[in-house]
């Protein structure tokens, strides 16, 4: 037998009352004298005791006491737990070896600047400090002030890290909730993040004005089409002809002016050189009628 049942004088009176188990089979269970449990049976003792029953309990099995009842020299021995019940902490200060009790200013000073959220109970649970030095911390009117600097306490050995994560967790949840206008920025949710990009035109495609309908494609007949593309063809071959003409007429045009150009020229020098002959006729005879 490693542990006691619950209630061990009422599942004893249960027992005494419900089976046929010995009073030293009881009494090794329930850890009673013998004698006691004989009391019970002869009514001396735990009169105004309610029997439990330990089968709702489980702590017996009714195979365990079917066992038991055959055997006369057979122990009952508790079944097993299924929900194991935490051991009961004694409540205390905590013990800061003497080596390390110089480090607690330091500690303190680093929770009260990286942890503003939590207490000064929790402080004191997690450091074993006293209220006005942590006060004294928080002002700067500590005696060493000058001299802290601010250090992990789990570091320096005087708390565990799942005992400092309970706390800041227990003041996380009792701190009050910022108002959601002066809420930081948040992170964007995964439907907003791994949703496509959305197109200006889809914007202003599901505003509230009726869309147009969009028009049907139209069939097209491959025989109409390459009719189209052999007379557009010829055409072009048309277009690239006419230049070709109205080249060649213009240079003719030009070959015409350039002939007439000359001709022109050649008799005005013609001219030119027959009144040059004729003037100095002229100015003779004006000279030989004076004589």
């Amino acid at each position: 037998m490693t542990s006691t049942p619950l209630m061990p004088k009422a599942t004893a009176v249960w027992l005494v009352d419900n089976t046929a188990l010995s009073f030293e089979q009881i009494a090794a269970f329930c850890k009673l004298h013998p004698l006691e449990v004989k009391a019970i049976a002869d009514g001396e003792a735990a009169q105004g005791i309610k029997g439990l029953d330990p089968l709702l309990t489980g702590q017996l099995t009714r195979e365990e006491i079917d066992k038991a009842e055959a055997d006369p020299k057979h122990h009952l021995k508790l079944a097993e737990r299924k929900v194991r019940v935490p051991e009961a902490r004694r409540r205390g200060p905590r013990y800061t070896p003497v080596s390390r009790r110089q480090d607690r200013p330091n500690a303190i000073l680093w929770l009260v600047r990286n942890h503003p959220e939590l207490k000064d109970s929790q402080i004191m649970r997690l450091v074993g400090t006293t209220k006005p030095t942590i006060q004294a911390i928080r002002d700067r009117t500590h005696w060493n002030a000058a001299n802290l600097s601010p250090m992990d306490p789990v570091t320096l050995g005087l708390c565990s890290q799942i005992e400092l994560d309970l706390e800041v967790e227990k003041a996380a949840k009792n701190a009050p909730r910022p108002p959601v206008e002066e809420a930081g920025s948040t992170l964007l949710s995964v439907e907003e993040t791994t949703a496509p990009p959305v197109r200006d035109a889809d914007v202003f495609s599901n505003t509230g004005t009726p869309s147009e309908p969009e028009p049907e494609e139209e069939e097209y007949d491959p025989a109409q089409v390459f009719a189209k593309l052999t007379s557009l063809k010829g055409s072009s071959k048309d277009e690239d002809e006419e230049p070709d003409e109205e080249d060649t007429t213009g240079e003719e045009e030009t070959s015409g002016e350039e002939e007439t150009s000359s001709e022109a020229s050649e008799d005005s020098a013609e001219e030119e050189a027959g009144s040059g002959e004729e003037s100095p006729s002229e100015e003779s005879g004006e000279d030989r009628k004076p004589e």
